[in-house]
């Protein structure tokens, strides 16, 4: 596993490389928490899930609205979170921009965690602490500035994703490289082959090139 630790001004967050959403438990430290997934997330691993603590949502900007956030809180309060507990999202960056604003809303701020499951949210999404919704036709002018406590990315979640969200995720890693680091560029132009099927260490290293390069901007400046 690999850890890197992005400090923000609303506090820390480690990212975690290689963590197996089997092992989120430990995460939670014994709070009381609620997760976070949409409709085919669920489907997929719901049975790597800790608990009986999950909210399941359906899928699509369409959902990414202040109705959606409000039913999410009538679902903490179902679920009796108080301050000390902890909201994590399992998805993709549609499920971790909600959690994450619902959870820096809700009791003026619980912690919350991310465990992305496509390829565009391990490089990018769910790393910044950007939190948003769309509002008439606005796409994120609702949101907070607010640092996940963790980022677990298990790699194994990418093998139920269709070839355009890997296309996705394989493009923003590309851009990360032609902005900022020549070598992250050459190494997917060499081993394009083996990041097309997924090889474990390729996919290591273009997410850790690509949380280097994102870590570095939000150090510098969070609302960047």
């Amino acid at each position: 596993m690999i850890t890197h630790t992005l400090k923000g001004n609303t506090g820390e967050s480690q990212i975690i490389l290689g963590e197996s959403l089997t092992q989120l438990e430990k995460y939670l430290a014994g709070r009381k928490y609620a997760i976070i997934t949409d409709e085919q997330v669920h489907r997929f691993y719901r049975a790597r899930f800790p608990g009986n603590h999950v909210i399941v949502i359906g899928t699509g900007e369409r959902i990414k609205t202040l109705a959606t956030v409000e039913t999410l809180y009538s679902k903490l309060l179902d679920f009796e979170l108080d301050r000390s507990a902890i909201v994590v999202a399992i998805g993709g960056g549609m499920v971790c921009d909600l959690a994450g604003f619902a959870a820096s809303t809700y009791l003026r701020g619980i912690a919350f965690g991310f465990v992305p499951t496509t390829l565009l949210a391990q490089v990018d999404a769910s790393v910044g602490g950007k939190n948003g919704v769309n509002f008439l036709g606005y796409k994120n002018i609702i949101g907070t500035f607010n640092q996940p406590e963790f980022v677990l990315a298990d790699f194994s979640l990418l093998k139920t994703l269709d070839q355009h969200q890997l296309g996705c995720g394989f493009a923003e890693a590309i851009k990360h490289g032609a902005i900022a680091d020549r070598n992250l560029f050459a190494f997917m132009e060499e081993q394009a082959e083996d990041i097309k099927h997924l090889e474990l260490n390729r996919i290591e290293r273009i997410v850790n090139d690509s949380i280097i390069i994102k870590s570095a901007i939000v150090n510098q400046d969070e609302k960047e």
